[in-house]
Parts: structure tokens; sequence; C-alpha cells
């Protein structure tokens, strides 16, 4: 069978963070709020109701255009898109056709440390629909409702080329773009609230310069969705091809409970849409002071971090790239090497025991109950030999569950400090005696029978012992209290 060749473009949705809608005074904090609560005539569509342009909400778009590195075009120009859907309340979307707020941009991110760049086709703005909903306590039987509440919240999308070529690429490129907008303070990205939608355009041909059938996918709403289903549908297409028949141009939707994509419909293309410049809504002119004053407020973004941690605190390069993927915990970190400067030490711990206990609760460092000081305070104690590796790790595991200091965690559990010799000297002396074999191996030049001793050491004070102090003590028993 000859080489399959793979092609995906992404096109993401981002509801921007302001507090009203993108052309009336409703607000935007829909989520958890009774059905139809947040609209207004503007919104809904009601006859004679005029839009008003949200000024934050472009500003956002704009910003987010801008570290996407796009040209930012002069003029802002909507128009109408129009179908008909259900949870469409006019019947058609403000959104923009041929003058977008971007274009010509770059991403950059990485797959198992190799750099990749993908190219940004548009960068615009428009409004979100509403959302149906099959099932609650107001519905019965095969009966649907539509919630408008989310109808007119102001959304960037950013559109990709095809320049992605495999499903793995295409979910590491949705994570930095998350993290982007993230830094830029322009989305929270919670995909599974539905403030980030992505779907993906993927076609598959037997050589580079056939194209293949472009395929849109729809309804992914994690990560994990998004690679599983551009995976499945990879495998759908190569099928098609390998029986020598072709896939048709369609928009599928992914399956998440029967793991697969599904017809939907025909793909539409830009004429079905009958695009046209909206009559109630003026263009609007950037003027070049509104530029500069976007971009002053610009961060180091992930990339530009993950660089600096790497020579600044000479960290490698994936313990940085992780650092750097998540704002929080980059900002977490460097909080605590201020009161803490062993950047490895603090780095290691934050990959292994911080995110393990992140993930065990599906929680950010912003929700944590630790503080930089208070795991600060934790590796300081380990480095001072106060406490050994082992017991800090279970020591913050309380602090984590209680947000309670170290101190406080050892005073509660009754957790001693056995750091003198006079604490260790008893308990060795028994552990050599208890162990003859294991003495004997070490004498004979076996490095392995030390260790064995030192960890029937730590057993036998719980973990309490310095590992340090132990080993020293072992070895001045061992050579005959030299």
């Amino acid at each position: 069978m000859e080489n399959i060749y793979v092609t995906i473009g992404l096109e993401v949705h981002c509801q921007l963070l302001t507090r009203a809608k993108m052309f009336c005074r409703c607000s935007t904090d829909y989520i958890g709020k009774p059905p139809n609560t947040l609209v207004c005539p503007v919104c809904m569509g009601l006859p004679g109701a005029l839009p008003v342009l949200n000024r934050k909400a472009l500003e956002l778009a704009i910003k987010t255009a801008l570290a996407l590195q796009c040209e930012v075009l002069p003029e802002v120009v909507f128009h109408r898109k129009n179908y008909f859907y259900p949870d469409l309340p006019k019947g058609y979307q403000i959104s923009q056709y041929d003058f977008p707020i971007g274009v010509r941009g770059v991403l950059e991110f990485a797959l198992q440390g190799v750099k990749k760049r993908v190219r940004i086709r548009r960068v615009h703005v428009e409004e979100d629909a509403g959302k149906l909903v099959h099932e609650g306590p107001d519905l019965r039987g095969a009966v649907s409702g539509v919630d408008f509440n989310r109808a007119g919240i102001p959304l960037v999308e950013i559109v990709t080329e095809p320049d992605l070529h495999s499903p793995e690429e295409a979910k590491e490129c949705l994570v930095m773009l998350r993290s982007i907008v993230r830094y830029l303070e322009v989305s929270d990205g919670n995909m599974e609230e539905g403030s980030l939608r992505c779907d993906a355009n993927v076609s598959v041909s037997l050589s580079p310069e056939t194209p293949g059938t472009k395929v849109e996918i729809k309804n992914m709403n994690s990560f994990r969705s998004v690679f599983r289903a551009l995976s499945y549908e990879v495998e759908r297409q190569t099928e098609l091809l390998r029986s020598g028949k072709t896939p048709v141009q369609e928009t599928r939707h992914w399956d998440e409970v029967r793991q697969v994509t599904v017809p939907s419909r025909g793909k539409e293309e830009a004429e079905d849409y009958r695009y046209f410049p909206d009559p109630d809504l003026l263009p609007f002119c950037i003027p070049p002071e509104m530029l500069q004053e976007i971009q002053a407020t610009i961060p180091e973004l992930p990339l530009q971090k993950k660089e600096r941690f790497m020579r600044e605190y000479e960290l490698p390069e994936p313990e940085a790239y992780i650092l750097a993927q998540d704002h929080d915990l980059a900002e977490f970190f460097e909080a605590c090497v201020r009161e803490f400067p062993s950047p490895r030490a603090v780095c290691n711990f934050i990959l292994t025991e911080v995110l393990k206990n992140l993930n065990s609760l599906n929680i950010g460092i912003r929700e944590s109950k630790v503080t930089p000081s208070m795991l600060a305070e934790l590796l300081k104690m380990v480095e001072r030999r106060e406490i050994g590796i082992s017991l800090a790790k279970g020591i913050f595991e309380e602090m984590f569950r209680t947000g309670m200091g170290a101190r406080d965690v050892m005073l509660k559990k009754g957790i001693s400090f056995l750091t003198s010799e006079r604490d260790l000297e008893k308990v060795v002396r028994e552990v050599i005696e208890k162990n003859p074999q294991s003495v004997a191996d070490y004498l004979r030049g076996k490095e392995k029978a030390l260790h064995f001793l030192i960890g029937q050491v730590m057993r036998a004070t719980k973990g309490q012992a310095s590992p340090e102090v132990v080993k020293h003590l072992l070895l001045r028993e061992l050579s005959g209290g030299e």
C-alpha cells in the first residue's frame, strides 16, 4: 500500500472574557443560569433592535491577532452569515467575511521536542449562537429545548492553514493555542464548558500532489476528543481509499460514546451562507495608537517563557516546556524559586508531587490550598536534612488536602525530627545486629547492601530520620566507630 498523506486544518472558537455580549448589554455569565434569562431584544434579533459594538471584545480579538503575529487589517467590517438553525435567533450570525481582524499569522508549538509551525489564515470576531438542550427537568419525551443565554456572546475565531499532518500535531497545536489565549487573558479556554471549541478539516490522500476530500469534524469537546476523532477519521478515510472509494465531502460529528464520526450534513461553502455587509454596523477604522496600546499589553508568551526558564534557571527543555504551558503553574514556580532559590529542586517537585495531587482532584494550581511559600518551606526542611524526600512527599499530600503548613502537619501527625546522632545511634546499631549477612556483603564491597541497611533504618524510624544522617552513622559503625 502506498504512503498515506494526512492534511488537517483547525477552526477554533474562543469565548472572549467580556462582561457584556458582543452587541448588547446582556451579561455573559450564563453558566448555571436559568434558560433564557440573559436575553434582550438585540441578542434575540427582535424587529427594530439595533446592535452596538462592544469595544472590549474588539480589543481582545486584536490582542489575539497580534500575539499570533498576524497582520491587523486597518478596517473592521461585519457581515451577516445567513443560515437556519434552531439556536440562531436572528436567522443569521453577525460575523466577518473578507475583512477579518488579522491575516497571515504564525503559531509555533512543539511535539516530542521538535518545533512545529502552523500558519494562521485569519483571526476574526463574531457572536455565538444559543444552545440546544436535549434533557432536563422541563423536557419530557422526544422534546428538545433551546437556551438563548449564550446567543450574542463574543467569540474570536482562529483559522489555521492546513499545515498539520497528524492527530498528534493537531492536539498539540490546540494545547498551545489554548495556552496562548489564557496567557493573554482573552479567554479562559475551558473546553468542558464550551468556551473553547474546535472544528477540524481533515483529508487523506495517496500522494502529496493529489489533494484528498476535505471532511469537517465537529463536536469535539476535549483534547482527547480531538485526538481520538481525528485518529478515527484518518483511519476511516484510509480504509475507503484502500477499497478504491472516495470519501464524501461532508460535515461529520464526533460521537463520544461510540467513539466514531457520524454524517451530519453536506459541507457548506462560503456562497451557501450568502454573506453581505451588516447594514446596522458601520465599518470601524483601527487607529495606529490603539494597536500600539494593545501591543504593549501582550505578556511573555509560553515559548518565550520556556526559553527564559532554560536560560535563567538552567531547566531542561521538556521540563521548561511543561511549566511554561500553564501560566498559573509558571507563576507558582517562579514565586517558589524566589523564596527557595533551587530551581531544579522546585521544578522536579512541582512536576511530580504538585501535578499528581492537582490531577487527582482535576483542579488547577489557583485552586490549590498550598501556596508557593508553603512549598518553599517544605523544600527548605529537606535541604536542611530535617526530613527526607519520601517523608516530604507524604507531608505535602496532607498539606494539599488540608491547607496546613509542613510543621503543623508534622505536629498533627506526631512526626518528630530525628536528625541528631544520639536519636539514631541506637536504631542503627539494632539494624546492624539484625542483618549480619548484609553487613558482611557490604564489607566485601557490595554497595547495594549499604542501601538496604539505610532502608531498614528509615523503615524502623517510619521515614522520620534524615537519610544523610543515617548513612553517616552506618558508615561510622561499619568502619569500627572511626
